[in-house]
């Protein structure tokens, strides 16, 4: 067998990680791209190991009844929504099959049966935030090059998967509200009028670099353009044209960015008009008005901003919390759970790695009038100690919400020192979270699975699991 070999009529299996799909060929298991469970595919072999191979689906012979038509033109080499060509109930399914597998076969773990898996009711046009990446040169599909599309044309949209400099001019992205698509057409409109240059990702030249696009549930915007270097003119003639065409703006910011890369956490960011924040609001657990969390350029705050009061309302329940309980809030972030939760306990202590996320969640306490909830900075690791423990008081419940590498195994040691009686641990990474749960397991005993589905058409699944102290 070679690569680039045609294997024909494959039959497709079931999902597996990353969003491929399993099936078999001559006892070895194969991995998929670009196929859907139930279909007969002819695929072409990309990688060759000893016990599995890849590849990708070529040729359709035979549709799966859970094959439906993407609805983006971009499917296919975005990797952002790689399932939209599956039916959303089986995306689900999937979602949930995950976890549970993750718990099996990672975590070897024992736990009730798994919740039905709450799915979000948008599935298209939830996002809240969406960063897109200029190119002096955009990437252009097989077709294209076919095509005789001339090369050169500047790009203003997402890279190609796996690749740092090749970018794809983006059309219509149906994952954000309107009007994200009129925003980023607008600026790259004015940037060709003008003769703008967009950056060029390999020879670090240029002058337009990102556009980050932020939105909230109670339709305020907020627009971020990086920059390569400090040409006043340019930058006028960019923010000029979006207060003129989107007088709606609530936040409009730049950052003069003159390193390599485009991250900005370490950038001063500055302001052109309105705030430099907007506003987010969600529902109190108990229905007693709404919570109002600001978030600025740096900010953390789920990019479903609906589905993410379902989950930290999932997690509240979760917690049982009968207003005596002293709660830590592991990874609090700009402190969205430490707050939701604070009214049904005695007092909430967030704790976070991040510095200016604390200042944010000091600063959304002090918004939404909670006077018993309190933030420490510092590596979680280093920070929750026994000295820590000792000066703050022992927990009696546990909320973690851990990045997708999940928690340090110093981290899950302290848990068990500290032995609440109850942990909560919400993850946005199940295998991670199995590998967590399988240390915590010494002394605790899993009493409820509930995953929720914040990422439609992706193969991502955020799963809640309450411990209970043996």
């Amino acid at each position: 067998m070679k690569k680039g070999e045609i294997l024909e009529n494959i039959h497709v299996e079931s999902m597996a990680a990353e969003g491929k799909c399993v099936a078999h060929h001559e006892g070895k298991v194969l991995f998929v791209e670009g196929a859907v469970p139930g279909d007969i595919a002819d695929v072409q072999v990309t990688k060759i190991k000893n016990n599995f191979l890849e590849g990708k689906s070529v040729s359709v012979k035979k549709e799966s009844e859970h094959r439906v038509a993407p609805t983006c033109s971009h499917f296919g080499f975005c990797g952002g929504c790689k399932w939209q060509h599956l039916n959303y109930t089986m995306q689900l399914h999937y979602k949930q099959q995950q976890v549970t597998d993750s718990f099996k076969h990672i975590g070897g773990l024992t736990f009730p049966e798994v919740s039905n898996i709450i799915g979000s009711a948008k599935t298209y046009q939830y996002r809240n935030r969406l960063d897109f990446s200029a190119s002096a040169q955009r990437w252009l599909t097989h077709e294209e090059l076919k095509s005789g599309v001339p090369f050169g044309e500047p790009a203003l949209g997402f890279h190609v998967p796996k690749s740092f400099d090749k970018v794809f001019d983006v059309r219509t992205c149906y994952l954000q509200p309107e009007p994200s698509n009129a925003i980023r057409l607008a600026i790259k409109k004015t940037a060709i009028q003008n003769n703008i240059p967009f950056f060029d990702l390999r020879k670090q030249t240029g002058y337009l670099r990102t556009v980050t696009i932020r939105s909230t549930n109670i339709g305020e915007i907020m627009v971020i353009v990086q920059v390569a270097q400090n040409q006043e003119a340019w930058l006028r003639l960019i923010m000029t044209a979006l207060e003129e065409q989107f007088p709606q703006l609530t936040s409009l910011l730049y950052i003069i960015n003159t390193k390599r890369n485009d991250t900005f956490h370490d950038q001063e960011i500055l302001t052109w008009k309105g705030r430099p924040y907007i506003i987010e609001s969600m529902p109190r657990p108990d229905g007693a008005g709404e919570l109002q969390f600001h978030v600025g350029p740096k900010s953390f705050y789920q990019t479903n901003s609906e589905q993410a009061y379902t989950l930290y309302n999932v997690a509240w329940q979760l917690a049982a919390l009968t207003g005596n309980e002293l709660v830590y809030d592991l990874y609090t972030g700009t402190g969205t759970i430490a707050n939701f939760v604070a009214a049904h306990a005695k007092k909430v202590i967030g704790l976070e790695y991040v510095e200016a996320a604390v200042e944010d969640a000091r600063k959304n306490a002090a918004v939404n009038n909670i006077h018993n909830a309190a933030f420490y900075a510092g590596d979680m690791k280093n920070l929750l100690d026994e000295d820590f423990i000792s000066a703050h008081g022992k927990p009696d419940v546990i909320i973690t919400d851990p990045p997708r590498a999940g928690m340090h195994e110093d981290v899950c040691r302290m848990l068990l020192q500290a032995a609440p009686q109850r942990i909560v641990y919400v993850s946005c990474n199940p295998a991670t979270q199995a590998r967590d749960l399988k240390i915590l397991s010494e002394k605790y005993t899993i009493t409820a699975v509930q995953p929720v589905d914040m990422f439609p058409h992706t193969m991502h699944v955020e799963n809640v699991v309450r411990l209970w102290l043996k």
